[in-house]
């Protein structure tokens, strides 16, 4: 197998091909997600967009099994989340972003949420997002997933997340710098 071109961001013609197959795949599977979209219609613009097919190649190689969950008519665009049942198991153990990565003195993470999302080309859900991706089945059951923070929360060091349990959603607050085996962060794409 080819490797991933981290620097140039882009796939060669094996990778994109298995991808989309992987992609189509768990399109099909899942069309409770996206009951009225066409998978074709979506390849079409995956294939235009190879800096976005090799975001979505990210995504996959981190665990997170992104799929197709919202069509935004006015802007033309197809939303992917990660779909994995559980936070991604490759971004787990980081902390918010990287100024809070920066401020630890020790036991550091290897990385941030933010800064691995702004790599991938992603971006953390919002907690509004968050919540009605919760509507599509149960994620989070055992892990927890850091969300958009608003500036005056991470001014003052803090940083949320949300997770699942007993059927409802619960938003969190933790110090940004914090980070654990069960957190890590889903990401969305608009293609």
């Amino acid at each position: 197998m080819t490797k991933t071109d981290r620097t140039n961001k882009t796939l060669a013609s094996e990778q994109r091909e298995e991808l989309l197959n992987t992609l189509k795949e768990r399109f099909e599977k899942h069309i409770d997600r996206h009951e009225f979209l066409d998978w074709p219609k979506i390849q079409e613009k995956l294939e235009a967009n190879p800096d976005k097919l090799w975001s979505l190649h990210e995504m996959e190689r981190t665990g997170g099994e992104p799929d197709v969950v919202e069509y935004d008519e006015t802007n033309d665009e197809y939303v992917f989340y990660d779909c994995s049942k559980e936070s991604p198991t490759g971004r787990r153990s980081v902390c918010f972003d990287p100024e809070a990565l920066e401020s630890r003195k020790k036991n550091k993470p290897e990385n941030s949420a933010v800064g691995m999302a702004a790599d991938m080309g992603i971006e953390l859900l919002t907690e509004e997002q968050y919540r009605n991706f919760q509507k599509l089945g149960d994620f989070d059951l055992k892990t927890s997933s850091w969300v958009q923070t608003p500036p005056e929360i991470r001014d003052r060091g803090g940083a949320l997340f949300c997770d699942s349990r007993y059927g409802q959603v619960f938003l969190y607050h933790n110090g940004a710098d914090s980070y654990y085996a069960a957190r890590g962060f889903r990401g969305s794409l608009r293609v």
